[in-house]
């Protein structure tokens, strides 16, 4: 053989382009393999190796810690399994394996892997967030019923309805609820619903059956379908025990046809106790004060005015008399108090005019002798005397000169003199 002009390839490029077909092909990105388990080991790294097994062949698998922790049971050789996951290469062994991202006991088949592997995707989305249920009306007017128009559970939504609350009008979309193309059906109807203005509320589900057959309300169509619709969708699906994706999308969950009818209005007879109980509370008082405006008529009937139409006239005039006498009391009362008043006052004025008068005589006698201590005749009469030039009184020797004439006062009368000399002296 001549291999002269054929390209030659390393291990690693044969192993590395392996790896890149078997992940491009879709069906190997996304494999369910069933099959017994053997060889298995769970390194300390938290991995689990191992192979599923059938009677000609076996497969090598591979959990990572971070798929593993997830595991809702110990896996065991010999152990029933299926596994989901991926098939690629090990570029350094050459050895293709299953890189398992979940992993059951096969007891619970393939169609509760898929159930589970949606459940957790659109659960990671948000799709179930609690935060985003709406909440049901409390007196829808219209109801909107998502389901098979000629299966038991239609009957059984509609005699609940009409018996709990018959005010509410009910729409009937009809949809197939199991086989090929069901759950588009469902979803589809939603959707229109979801463009009219008159639906309050949306119930969708079936009666009870086998896994297969509710596997419509697995789909992810009608979970997506639920879960943006903006009207409350109201999930009931087969019996209590039975669980399916609706019910985690829906605003409410109610275990069967007539449960989820039972959620969605309440029920006439219990409106009617509460009615009659908040109409009672209401009436209480109206009766209250009704009893009182009885009693308040009857004591106007037995009324002395009724009786005799001239009895306020007489009252009145008595009342009348009664307030004169008061007011003439009152204002002799007054006059007496302003006569003592008065007196009081002109006592007062009196005795402060008989004290002011005391006040300034005592300072007239004060001023008096003060006067009187200082007139020149008291000095006179002491032995000493005043002289005089003209009218002007003389004080000093400077102010004469000799040959001037002066009269000179005594206490007892005036002295005409002539200055013959003068000593001027100052006197200590």
């Amino acid at each position: 053989m001549n291999t002269a002009n054929i390209p030659a390839y390393t291990v690693s490029q044969v192993n590395g382009y392996l790896k890149e077909l078997m992940e491009g092909d879709p069906l190997l990105t996304g494999l369910l393999v069933r099959g017994e388990i053997s060889n298995y080991k769970c390194y300390p790294s938290g991995h689990h190796y191992f192979s599923l097994k059938d009677e000609q062949s076996a497969l090598k698998c591979v959990m990572f810690r971070s798929d593993a922790v997830r595991l809702r049971f110990r896996p065991a050789n010999g152990m029933q399994a299926a596994a989901f996951g991926r098939i690629s290469v090990f570029p350094r062994d050459g050895q293709y394996q299953l890189y398992c991202s979940e992993l059951i006991p096969d007891g619970q088949g393939a169609l509760d892997a898929a159930f589970e592997r949606l459940r957790r995707r659109l659960e990671e989305e948000g799709l179930f967030a609690p935060e985003n249920k709406l909440p049901l009306p409390k007196y829808p007017k219209k109801i909107a019923l998502v389901t098979s128009p000629a299966g038991k559970a239609v009957r059984d939504m509609l005699r609940v309805l009409g018996e709990r609350w018959p005010l509410a009008e009910v729409l009937v979309a009809p949809v197939r609820v199991q086989g090929t193309g069901a759950a588009e059906e469902i979803a589809a109807a939603i959707h229109r619903l979801n463009n009219r203005a008159d639906i309050g509320l949306i119930i969708t589900g079936r009666g009870g059956g086998s896994r297969e057959e509710l596997w419509a309300f697995n789909e992810e169509a009608v979970a997506r379908a639920i879960a943006l619709s903006n009207i409350p969708v109201i999930s009931a699906v087969g019996h209590e025990p039975d669980v399916t994706i609706a019910d985690y999308a829906a605003d409410a969950r109610g275990g069967t046809p007539s449960i989820g009818a039972q959620l969605a209005v309440p029920d006439q007879g219990a409106e009617r106790v509460r009615l009659a109980h908040l109409s009672a509370r209401l009436a209480r008082p109206l009766q209250a004060r009704l009893d009182q405006a009885r009693r308040e008529l009857d004591r106007l009937q037995n009324s002395r005015v009724l009786r005799d139409i001239k009895a306020p006239i007489q009252d009145r005039r008595l009342a009348a008399d009664g307030l004169l006498r008061r007011m003439a009391l009152a204002l002799r009362g007054k006059a007496d108090q302003g006569d003592q008043a008065l007196a009081a006052l002109n006592g007062r004025l009196a005795l402060a005019e008989k004290n002011q008068l005391w006040r300034r005589r005592s300072r007239l006698v004060n001023l008096a002798s003060g006067l009187d201590a200082m007139s020149p005749l008291k000095v006179l009469g002491r032995g000493y005397a005043i002289a005089r030039r003209g009218g002007d009184v003389v004080s000093s020797a400077a102010q004469v000169e000799p040959g001037e004439r002066l009269d000179v006062l005594v206490s007892d009368g005036v002295l005409n003199c002539e200055v013959k000399e003068k000593e001027e002296r100052t006197w200590r």
